[in-house]
């Protein structure tokens, strides 16, 4: 595990790494389920794609709304509090899926999926920077990518047990348990967050950064933190927008029903995904960080025009392959955009934990265009958010030069 000599975590922080690397499971399979989640309640309850669109939306919107507080918690109280926060907020909104499902309310539901989703901000606002810091500055692009491998893990079981739980008797007209799997899961994370209240995590101080001056130097004057936050936002967009419709595409173009497109997104598109990110952790151990993200977001970009462009099969192959070559966005470029922040990487991760907004925005839009036009022509949104990512590392990879 080197990259040029250089341990990818250092031995004394061997078991923190080890410990918050668990947490990338739960918050994977809590996005994941999701994505089945959209289909079911549209048959559930007939509801429009872009109505079902709200429960991305109400679950992202909790990202953006406590992104900044859960840095200033986070700042103030420090990495273990700020994730045992959020494992209980994740949890008690994993329970409340039970009244929901006595009622049956869909309001209510998007009101769990909230609570989840301010739960999750400060878990991710917790663990991503603090895996940054778990090692070597060379490497940390790569040891987040390692460890979001286990976020893909969380997200390939999510859609295999919730399609098999919702889907399983669709044949003959009848609705899963959406409670089950939520109740299930909260009882873990609860458990998750139990444990984390026994156990000490290192902080790890930061210098403040000044200038030549001597004079304090503002985080909005590292312009390509900017850059990476707005790249990040728009590879929300894409990424949300595609899994969250998923499931639509394929049955509506006739290959197979719900419950097999909820088995071929996990196995396929979502098993891509996590292989991805184990392969591509590897390679950024040989190759800069800035590259692998050029030739990853330029398949991305072809992969999702080929979709667009409606050619059949090698649509539907191209709609999985992009899977493989986004895998390694999201954490490359929040590794990238915290380099050389010191003393501002605890409250630059609040803000590009807000980048997730992108998943209420991009399925909406993405829900709009499907419902007045064919579900392949709805691509055309994540195409848009690929491009900017595209047009980040491009723009990286010449500095890097």
């Amino acid at each position: 595990m080197k990259k040029q000599g250089v341990a990818l975590v250092e031995r004394q922080y061997l078991f923190p790494f080890v410990l918050i690397t668990s947490l990338f499971f739960l918050w994977g399979f809590a996005h994941a389920i999701l994505d089945v989640l959209n289909k079911h309640f549209q048959e559930l309850l007939t509801i429009t794609r872009t109505h079902s669109a709200m429960i991305q939306a109400t679950m992202y919107m909790g990202y953006f709304i406590m992104a900044i507080p859960a840095g200033l918690f986070i700042n103030r109280y420090g990495y273990r509090r700020g994730v045992v926060l959020g494992l209980l907020l994740y949890g008690v909104g994993s329970l409340l899926f039970i009244p929901g499902q006595h009622w049956m309310s869909f309001n209510f539901f998007l009101f769990s999926l909230f609570v989840i989703g301010c739960g999750l901000t400060f878990l991710e606002t917790a663990a991503n920077p603090y895996v940054t810091e778990l090692g070597a500055k060379e490497t940390a692009a790569s040891r987040l990518n390692f460890a979001q491998s286990f976020n893909g893990l969380g997200c390939i079981f999510a859609p295999i047990l919730t399609g098999i739980l919702l889907f399983a008797d669709e044949e003959k007209g009848a609705s899963g348990n959406v409670a089950l799997p939520y109740a299930v899961m909260g009882v873990i994370v609860l458990l998750a967050a139990l444990a984390f209240v026994r156990v000490r995590l290192p902080e790890i101080p930061h210098e403040e950064e000044v200038d030549s001056e001597g004079n304090r130097v503002g985080l909005w004057a590292h312009k390509l933190f900017v850059f990476g936050l707005i790249a990040l936002f728009a590879y929300e967009v894409a990424e949300i927008s595609i899994n969250s419709f998923f499931i639509n595409y394929v049955t509506e173009v006739g290959w197979m029903n719900a419950r097999d497109a909820s088995l071929i997104l996990s196995f396929g598109g979502l098993g891509l995904f996590m292989v991805g990110r184990f392969v591509g952790s590897w390679i950024m151990r040989r190759v800069r960080a800035e590259k692998m993200l050029f030739w990853c977001a330029t398949g991305t970009v072809i992969t999702t025009l080929l979709v667009i462009l409606d050619l059949g099969s090698v649509s539907f192959v191209a709609l999985l392959c992009g899977y493989a070559f986004e895998a390694i966005m999201f954490p490359t470029i929040f590794a990238l955009s915290l380099k050389g922040l010191g003393s501002h990487t605890k409250r630059a991760s609040s803000f590009l934990m807000m980048s997730p907004v992108g998943g209420a925005v991009g399925p909406v839009l993405m829900g709009l265009v499907g419902d007045y036009a064919d579900m392949h022509w709805a691509f055309v949104v994540p195409f848009v958010g690929y491009v900017v990512v595209w047009c980040y590392a491009r723009h990286m990879m010449r500095l890097k030069n």
